[in-house]
């Protein structure tokens, strides 16, 4: 997996040589005033007197003197006032990784200067390292054409960093990172469900997470019939068939805590029955957001074997195509859960998917150690128009109690994957509650979620009540925590849905809350 593998750099000024291992420099700092090494800072002032542009946007400086020939010069610029974040150096360092790219070099050394002593920036330097590395991350489809090798040449990059900087970590964060970008951002065919399924396989084999598929038709009618009803139009095609996959982690020594995952992974979203039109539809390859991040967190556990934590992830992977077996609104399908659940509108097709896989994770967590069950899907454009590029997270009543969001909301915030928490009300229960004797639930309304009033907090509640977790609240004797994450806005680094980067979010959030943060 050739992304840029990080090494340290304890001895700067030896980095610096141009003769030696390194063959350009990049240095990030908040601006001119912040220079702290007499070789950089002199060969800053010597082009800073000819070129204005020096310390205001990222540079190329050409410095005979310096490793390579090569001095680029990426200021974040100011990081002091209430609304700056880590993030400045991220932004800063992907701005670097191209300039770096360009001009050919293939061993870069990164050094940061004027970073801020607080917590909201110590871990600057592991945030300027994975957005160097989201900056560099070419599709697997191109990849695979044309080579890793000739689209991804920056093999390492060095990293002045002291030593309680875990580099190996942090590595391991980026393979998983790398997973659910690949699975998130890879076209519909060649990232079909068998597709899916068997890049899952192929990337756990051999390794401590264990890989199931569920591919027989009559299984997935039986115990998926939501799931199924999505995938209902693609079942005679062959490779568009749906998956269930299935990725199980246990750790060594006595299990503390267990996580239960469901993933969305709509590998391609026409709207079913209810049709995207308008140029809508262009993007939805990108649907599978939630379950590639489900498998990227997946990855990072294989690379790092945590001790004390099981982990289940649990994947629906279908294609919500259009045709004459579609599945259309007012039907009626009981639910894994026992839950009847009349559709409201197909292109509300995500938690159905997530609702069965739910319901069944529910029943295995009633018996786990400390358990937590997470749903994470790209699921409504409301989240978007309520909170841009954050994840949301709407939290049942038990994990409200262990302020579970506000914890993810602080690790996320501190390595550069925010979020944001919001509340789910009775309003959303009330909206999604069955308006006949015949249904228990509605699974949405028929406009977009974008025009109804708490478009991203009331499928959390559906998810709630069709998969069976409503019985499992803060009244009852098994209370569950359960968080629903929607990466809809987070999903993508930038706004064009259909060409930027997947950013693997909510991946490094929830690395940092669960494999390194002690509460």
């Amino acid at each position: 997996m050739a992304f840029p593998k990080p090494f340290r750099v304890t001895n700067l000024n030896k980095a610096l040589e141009p003769d030696g291992d390194w063959d350009a420099v990049i240095f990030i700092a908040p601006n001119y005033d912040h220079i702290d090494n007499l070789q950089i800072k002199e060969n800053i002032d010597a082009h800073h007197r000819i070129d204005s542009r020096v310390g205001q946007e990222p540079l190329l400086l050409i410095s005979s003197d310096i490793a390579g020939g090569r001095l680029i010069y990426s200021p974040t610029g100011p990081l002091e006032r209430d609304y700056d974040d880590v993030r400045r150096f991220g932004d800063a360092a992907k701005a670097a990784a191209k300039i770096a790219l360009d001009a050919g070099a293939r061993h870069p050394v990164m050094v940061l200067s004027g970073v801020p002593d607080n917590e909201d920036y110590a871990h600057a330097i592991e945030v300027a390292y994975l957005n160097f590395c989201q900056a560099l991350w070419q599709p697997l489809e191109a990849r695979e054409a044309l080579t890793e090798e000739k689209l991804e040449p920056i093999a390492e990059v060095g990293i002045y960093a002291p030593d309680q900087t875990d580099l190996d970590w942090l590595a391991g964060v980026e393979s998983g990172r790398r997973v659910a970008r690949d699975l998130c951002g890879t076209e519909p065919e060649r990232m079909s469900p068998p597709g899916f399924a068997a890049y899952c396989e192929q990337t756990f084999k051999n390794s401590e997470v264990a890989c199931t598929v569920i591919s027989d038709d009559d299984v997935l009618r039986k115990n998926y019939p939501l799931l199924h009803a999505v995938a209902r139009a693609s079942t005679h095609v062959p490779r568009h068939q749906p998956r269930v996959v299935r990725l199980e982690y246990t750790g060594e020594g006595e299990i503390q805590q267990t996580l239960f995952i469901v993933g969305k992974g709509i590998v391609y979203d026409t709207g079913g029955a209810d049709l995207k039109t308008d140029g809508h539809m262009a993007g939805m390859s990108r649907d599978k957001g939630g379950a590639a991040a489900a498998a990227g967190f997946m990855k990072i556990l294989a690379e790092l074997k945590p001790k004390g934590i099981k982990v289940v992830a649990a994947l629906g992977v279908v294609r919500n195509s259009i045709g004459s077996d579609a599945f259309v609104a007012d039907e009626i399908i009981t639910a894994h859960s026992g839950v009847r659940v009349r559709i409201g509108n197909t292109d509300a097709e995500g938690r159905l998917v997530m609702a069965d896989l739910l319901s069944e994770l529910r029943e295995e967590a009633q018996q786990a150690v400390s358990p937590t069950l997470f749903t994470i899907a790209t699921l409504t454009g409301h989240v978007v128009k309520c909170y841009g590029q954050y994840t949301a997270c709407v939290e049942n009543g038990p994990a409200r109690s262990l302020h579970l969001g506000d914890k993810l909301v602080e690790q996320a915030d501190q390595w550069g994957d925010p979020a944001e928490v919001t509340r789910s009300r009775r309003e959303d229960y009330e909206f999604i509650k069955g308006r006949t004797q015949a249904d228990d639930v509605l699974s949405s309304n028929n406009a977009s979620s974008a025009a109804t009033s708490r478009g991203h907090q009331f499928p959390m509640a559906f998810l709630d009540v069709a998969s069976g977790l409503a019985k499992n609240g803060s009244d009852s004797d098994k209370p569950l925590p359960y968080m629903h994450l929607d990466i809809a806005g987070s999903a993508i680094d930038g706004p064009d849905i259909q060409h930027n980067h997947p950013s693997g979010a909510p991946v490094v959030a929830l690395a940092a809350r669960y494999l390194r943060s002690v509460d």
